[in-house]
């Protein structure tokens, strides 16, 4: 990822794990040499990061020194110390992108169809006696997930507002955070 940074241009990676605690890693060290964290999405089943180039002078006066100091790190040299806070604070923003992807009431449309799909075959071979009961406790799982969800999005919530984020809601009705306003790049 560091070699195709010397390129100046966006650069996406995907993590061979998929992890959001690798990509979390990854982006840190994007920022550490020149690079901002963009967004998270999921391709083919992992999850891929974009980073994109810094223009601040605090991220280029930064990356210098890192080049300066890990000359090797594009070539799988020493990196720059892992900062855990950051680190924690990238992996909450990430989480909570992904948590966002759909509002509430398109993940409960998708939820519904899904699981109204699941119990139509148990209807179909049973009858109703067993697909009604499992569409009902399919229903009730909605009601859970839901708040599943909630709790998890709350969670990186209070890192992100902790660490300064300010919520927003984005044109599609999904929250988003934006960085501190010493750090926002608009």
């Amino acid at each position: 990822m560091l070699r195709e940074m010397s390129g100046g241009g966006p650069v996406s990676a995907t993590s061979a794990l998929g992890t959001i605690r690798t990509l979390s890693r990854l982006a840190f060290y994007a920022e550490q040499f020149g690079y901002r964290y963009a967004s998270v999405h999921e391709v083919n089943r992992k999850f891929q990061i974009l980073v994109v180039p810094d223009p601040d002078p605090r991220a280029l006066a930064r990356a210098a020194h890192n080049w300066t100091w890990y000359p090797d790190a594009a070539d799988g040299g020493a990196l720059p110390p892992l900062d855990a806070d950051a680190v924690a604070v990238l992996k909450a923003r990430m989480s909570f992108e992904l948590a966002t992807r759909f509002t509430e009431k398109q993940m409960i449309g998708i939820t519904v169809f899904g699981f109204t799909g699941l119990a139509v075959g148990p209807w179909i071979k049973f009858g109703l006696v067993v697909g009604g009961p499992l569409w009902v406790a399919f229903m009730a799982l909605v009601a859970v997930l839901l708040v599943a969800n909630r709790r998890y999005r709350a969670k990186h919530s209070a890192v992100l507002e902790s660490a300064g984020f300010t919520a927003v809601t984005d044109p599609d009705g999904r929250p988003r955070y934006l960085p501190p306003a010493a750090d926002r790049r608009d």
